[in-house]
């Protein structure tokens, strides 16, 4: 699928395929957060494949996308941007093998620590969806008018 495709048909998703993902897959998904941009090309990030989803769900705001989720990644990163920047590189990537996923924020950092051994900025779940999704059904502006967004007239402004 082309990008803007991917971009615009990617929704976040919390409910999971009880199947596991490829090794090459997983692989993929990290190599994507690696070759994220990133300030001053400082890298200064680390991505913590969690096999305890069970206990890194305890940490999360909604601990059954972690506890269901086929995998777990934490970011451990001080800079927001970058931290961005990657957690979408590898959602979008994901997407591209027809993986969804979900963005989690961390309610007890205390916790979260203590199972990545850092503090993580974000929590991405990752998994074949339980409901089959076909990004090809529509196309790339259809899946944009049926975003659930503001329009794009409400949120640029141009000086």
């Amino acid at each position: 699928m082309d990008v803007y495709t991917a971009i615009a048909s990617k929704r976040d998703e919390r409910r999971y395929a009880d199947r596991p993902l490829p090794d090459d897959l997983v692989t993929r998904i990290l190599d994507a957060g690696r070759l994220a941009g990133s300030s001053r090309n400082l890298q200064d990030w680390e991505f913590v494949v969690v096999s305890d989803r069970d206990a890194l769900a305890e940490a999360v705001y909604a601990p059954d996308n972690v506890r269901t989720a086929a995998l777990a990644v934490a970011i451990v990163c001080p800079r927001a941007l970058d931290t961005g920047r990657a957690a979408q590189n590898m959602m979008l990537a994901a997407w591209g093998d027809g993986i969804v996923s979900c963005p989690n924020g961390v309610r007890d950092a205390e916790a979260a620590e203590r199972i990545v051994g850092a503090t993580p900025a974000i929590v991405l779940s990752f998994g074949y969806p339980a409901k089959p999704r076909d990004p090809a059904s529509r196309t790339a502006e259809e899946w944009s008018q049926r975003a659930n967004r503001k329009p794009l007239e409400e949120v640029v402004r141009r000086v």
